[in-house]
């Protein structure tokens, strides 16, 4: 620790903007009164109850309150809930450098360009287990470790009260088909002094250790030897261990390989680069060459797993796409697990599938077709024994699971009251090597819609899941402002609101908003269109509830005439 300033005044705190009781967009922050370090800045992909979202960030604001004490951001590993939000970031906030191993850089680099964001100001840096990153009062070093991509690894953090060893997406795979874990380093950073903790929750609720991946080759090889047509195969375009193994696969069974999807042509492209996907040219083949090859020769590799409406097997599914329509004899694969939340959109996706006559595979039928990137339980005991911190936060993982991983601390030695179950923005601050909860900072989630980088709301979510499942009424007042009364009886239109009676309701609607209105115009001169509005949805609500038992979104619209001969005719027929 030396070359530290004594800070005893200046705390050091730990946060999380994203990651803490939720599967995805992981960003956690180490900072105190001069520096602020950045652990990752990924995105979630959205569920079904958010409609119209295609992407959900992490909250800046207090990155963006604090942004000259942002000294850098570095990156675990290249999956996506752990860069994509890094687009999103530097929109609104200057980072200085990001530090990231070798694949990782790269499709960083591939996702700004091709979202035409601007570096400028950002030096990207590539570092491996040998580099020492100094970022403002902290230090950090890195070890090794397996996961379901190339270069991944976990931070050792040393600041001036304490240190903090940060695990990464992990498993322990005595098997890799990429590089070992490095158990060595992880021990001797233990032996130096851990103070706290933060783990990979994702698979606390499993027993036993993860099945290695090189397993799933076989499961593979048999779908291959049983396929007498065509061979789809989808998986998670940055799983770059899974698609090399399918690619060697395709080879040995003489089967041409064509790409389909972005994010796995991207990707593929990014990895070839590197030398983590090895494949001939000759194995390869185009699209176009789809209508010439024999479908026994034919091995496409495809996104869409998580059962994403524009994805290739959706597209697929809904015939739309232009160069696939299923055959007889078309066999498709899922080599992936399920993402919670994404259970009805695939099932969909399958039932599409098997109607058009292909062959489906998924993990539930044959269980060696995938293997997951997490610790599993026994995992998580071993990097506890390796560790040996003081205190234990851990992170990534929704809340059941979070609070699982706490257990199995306690259960490996570890008091009750020095594991500490976060969610997004509580602040947990470290003291001489002491570690204690202490507020919080704003840490909301941000959806993004299309093009808007900026994201909206919570609110505007609940408002389109409300006009989802309760509808819409409009509310039509005509008013002369000279007389301050209204000129005809009140319309109500409603869109998506399900009632055997609806005409009646909403006749009846109309009475009661013209008696109310009518009285509170008449109790003073000072009634605004804003007292009014609020009038309106008051008594709508309220009435619609009673005789509907729903509550739709009311929309007042307020129509000033001072002429009312001029109104002859409904607004709305």
């Amino acid at each position: 620790m030396a070359g530290f300033r004594n800070s005893i005044s200046a705390p050091v705190q730990i946060y999380a903007l994203g990651g803490l009781g939720e599967v995805g967009k992981n960003l956690y922050c180490i900072e105190n009164d001069r520096s602020i370090l950045i652990i990752d800045c990924g995105v979630m992909f959205p569920e079904g109850d958010m409609p119209g979202v295609d992407y959900v960030i992490p909250d800046f604001t207090h990155l963006r309150e604090n942004a000259n004490k942002i000294k850098a951001l570095v990156i675990t590993h290249g999956h996506e809930d752990h860069i994509g939000g890094i687009p999103f970031l530097l929109q609104q906030v200057k980072v200085p450098v990001i530090y990231a191993p070798k694949l990782a850089c790269a499709l960083i680099r591939h996702k700004l360009a091709d979202m035409k964001i601007s570096t400028a100001g950002t030096n990207i840096v590539q570092y491996d287990e040998n580099s020492l990153v100094k970022a403002g009062d902290f230090k950090v070093q890195f070890y090794h470790v397996t996961h379901s991509i190339p270069d991944s690894y976990g931070l050792y953090i040393e600041t001036p009260q304490g240190t903090i060893l940060e695990s990464g997406d992990f498993k322990i795979d005595l098997t890799p088909v990429d590089e070992d874990f490095n158990l060595s380093k992880l021990t001797h950073f233990g032996d130096k002094g851990i103070d706290v903790l933060l783990a990979d929750s994702t698979n606390a609720e499993r027993e036993g250790y993860t099945q290695s991946e090189r397993s799933v080759i076989k499961g593979i090889a048999d779908v291959f030897a049983e396929a007498s047509g065509r061979l789809l195969i989808s998986t998670f375009s940055s799983n770059i261990s899974r698609i090399q193994q399918i690619i060697e696969t395709a080879i040995y069974f003489k089967r041409k390989i064509i790409v389909f999807g972005r994010s796995m042509q991207s990707n593929i492209e990014a990895a070839r680069e590197f030398g983590y996907i090895k494949v001939p040219d000759e194995s390869l083949a185009k699209p176009e060459d789809l209508t010439h090859l024999s479908p026994d020769q034919v091995c496409i590799l495809c996104t869409g797993t998580q059962g994403e409406p524009m994805a290739v097997l959706a597209r697929i599914g809904r015939g739309e796409h232009r160069f696939i329509r299923v055959l007889p004899g078309d066999t498709i694969v899922f080599s992936s697990s399920v993402i919670p939340g994404n259970t009805a959109s695939i099932n969909s996706v399958i039932n599409q599938l098997t109607r058009l006559g292909a062959s489906v595979i998924t993990n539930s039928v044959l269980t060696n077709l995938h293997t997951s990137g997490h610790a599993s339980r026994q995992e998580m005991r071993l990097l506890q024994k390796l560790a040996r911190p003081k205190y234990f936060m851990p992170v990534h993982g929704e809340y059941r699971m979070l609070k699982l991983h706490a257990d199995i601390a306690v259960e490996c030695g570890m008091p009750k009251e020095n594991t500490f179950v976060m969610e997004n923005g509580d602040v947990l601050t470290l003291i001489n090597k002491k570690a204690i909860r202490s507020g919080q900072v704003p840490a909301d989630s941000i959806y993004i819609d299309g093009k808007n980088t900026s994201g909206i709301s919570t609110s505007v979510i609940k408002d389109r899941t409300m006009l989802i499942s309760e509808g819409v009424v409009g509310v039509f007042l005509i008013i002369n402002p000279k007389t301050n009364k209204l000129i005809r009886m009140p319309q109500v239109i409603s869109k998506g609101f399900i009632s055997s009676n609806k005409k009646a309701i909403q006749k009846k609607a109309a009475e009661v908003i013209n008696l109310e209105v009518t009285r509170l115009m008449e109790s003073s001169h000072k009634v605004t269109y804003s007292m009014i509005k609020q009038t309106v949805k008051t008594i709508t609500n309220h009435f619609l509830y009673r005789e509907a038992h729903r509550a739709p979104i009311v929309i007042p619209v307020i129509l000033s005439y001072e002429e009312p001969e001029d109104i002859k005719k409904p607004l709305f027929q």
